[in-house]
């Protein structure tokens, strides 16, 4: 840049008071370096700096040759960024480079993209429904919003499902991707054992109600933090059983601004088949699918010998849900020590349930032949196992999801877990302190299941009713041709 060139910048920089943001000083917030989405802008440097660093090199630096000081490319630099920034401020069409983008949140993290919550006196004003619908905003950008870039991935409508369980409560967050799938941008687990007691009193006790609830203000606040599309937001035997479960989903709603809605035990077994359908097997004629829960345990006969259709859910012939899980079980018999003969006394009772289960043999012509179908179990019990039979260090998702298990492996896992006592089970990173006294009686209720039903091979899902939830709200939504038109 020649001398007059330089006075004229100089000049241009003094007249609009914006000093070299090198030095330190906060560059304008509406200017040249403004941040995106409320991002302080000296809190990192602009792309445009970084991309000059990485790949601004001149000949000399290049070459290896040393540039007089005070001289050399960085000078050069300095009065390039000092040039856009005042032509940007001036209305020039040399546009400065965008501000750097914040990596997407993770799932869970602290710190998301979330607006601001609304204070807890608005929770009981704007309770999120079961079913509640929202008119479609455009999203913000996707910087920080959690949603990793795609075809107009900015634009992608949020659905969330919301599970309350016997001993466990649930929610996801997703976008959808393309058809069949969609991407989890939030999600949250707790164990409160919301059911603790009462296969005794037929009462929600205190203790386990506060637990719930407190839980579930952390889902509400999720939820009221995101542009919700559609959310369902269920809840499953506990509060079907409990005496008491209307009064505490009204304490749900005042507390917790959500309105919950209990399914019955026909709809649970629907959302599970659907949640898992990506899991089936391509080449298998049926399958029998249960989910092992807190108070009940969902079982569905899927048969797939003849037309297949995208929805599993429209293959059940048979289904039937035993009021038992792994919390009544493990209270009834005990789940902190369990010897073999407390262990086969519990099968055996799982196993009298299953006689009395009329459409146990809808499945007979395909389950005949052991390599014609499999089991599919979805549950706290059966990732337990397979954890436990990889041997995790730390319990890991992506290793458990999908697995397969052949008879010999789970005989051996279920030995294993009958020949520790309490404390090596709660030692093991895969069961822990809040599943060692129910992990047996989960084993128990697998067993009851394997005795009716003895296919060569289970495949372990870490997936459930939240993903069947999602998958038929986002179909019913039309969400993914949506996404097809974008995508095109």
């Amino acid at each position: 840049m020649n001398a007059p060139a330089a006075s004229l910048v100089r000049a241009a920089l003094k007249e609009n008071r914006v000093e070299d943001p090198d030095r330190g000083a906060k560059a304008p917030q509406n200017g040249a370096f403004g941040g995106v989405g409320g991002r302080n802008p000296s809190a990192a440097p602009p792309r445009g700096r970084q991309s000059l660093q990485a790949g601004g090199d001149s000949a000399d630096s290049r070459s290896g040759r040393n540039a007089p000081q005070g001289k050399g490319p960085n000078r050069k630099r300095r009065k390039r960024r000092r040039g856009r920034k005042v032509f940007a401020r001036e209305g020039s069409d040399s546009a400065p480079p965008a501000a750097e983008k914040r990596p997407a949140a993770s799932v869970g993290s602290a710190q998301s993209n979330a607006r601001p919550v609304a204070p807890a006196k608005s929770r009981a004003n704007a309770p999120v429904g079961p079913r509640q619908e929202m008119p479609a905003r455009r999203s913000a950008p996707a910087t920080g919003s959690g949603v990793s870039s795609g075809p107009r991935s900015h634009q992608l409508p949020v659905y969330a499902a919301l599970d309350l369980g016997t001993n466990n409560c649930r929610l996801l967050v997703a976008v959808p991707t393309r058809p069949g799938q969609f991407r989890v941008i939030d999600a949250f687990s707790r164990i409160v054992r919301l059911g603790e007691g009462l296969s005794t009193s037929g009462r929600l006790g205190k203790p386990a109600m506060d637990r719930a609830v407190e839980a579930l203000k952390v889902c509400g606040d999720k939820l009221r933090s995101r542009q919700v599309r559609r959310a369902r937001l269920i809840a499953t035997e506990a509060c079907r059983a409990a005496e008491n479960g209307s009064e505490f989903l009204d304490r749900v709603e005042r507390e917790a601004g959500i309105s919950l809605e209990i399914i019955d035990r026909k709809t649970e077994a629907r959302l599970a088949v659907s949640g898992c359908g990506s899991l089936v097997d391509r080449s298998t004629d049926g399958v029998v699918l249960f989910d092992i829960g807190g108070g009940s345990s969902e079982i569905a006969l899927i048969d797939l010998s003849s037309a297949r259709t995208p929805r599993l859910a429209n293959h059940i012939v048979s289904w039937t849900s035993l009021p038992v899980g792994v919390v009544s079980l493990a209270e009834r018999f005990g789940g902190r020590d369990v010897t073999p003969d407390l262990f086969h006394a519990m099968v055996d009772e799982v196993a009298g349930m299953l006689d009395r289960f009329e459409g146990r043999l809808r499945l007979a012509h395909v389950t005949s032949d052991r390599k014609r179908f499999h089991l599919l179990g979805t549950s706290g019990t059966v990732t337990t196992l397979a954890g436990v039979h990889l041997g995790l260090d730390r319990y890991d998702r992506r290793r458990v999801d999908g697995l397969w298990m052949d008879n010999a492996q789970v005989d051996a896992m279920i030995q294993k877990l009958l020949g520790w006592n309490f404390e090596q089970r709660v030692a093991n990173a895969c069961i822990g302190a809040d599943r060692a006294d129910l992990v047996l009686a989960g084993c128990a209720i697998l067993e009851g299941i394997r005795r009716h039903w003895p296919a060569e091979r289970l495949r372990v899902a870490d997936r459930g009713l939240r993903e069947g939830m999602l998958s038929e709200l986002m179909a019913d939504d039309g969400a993914w041709r949506r996404w097809r038109k974008g995508a095109s």
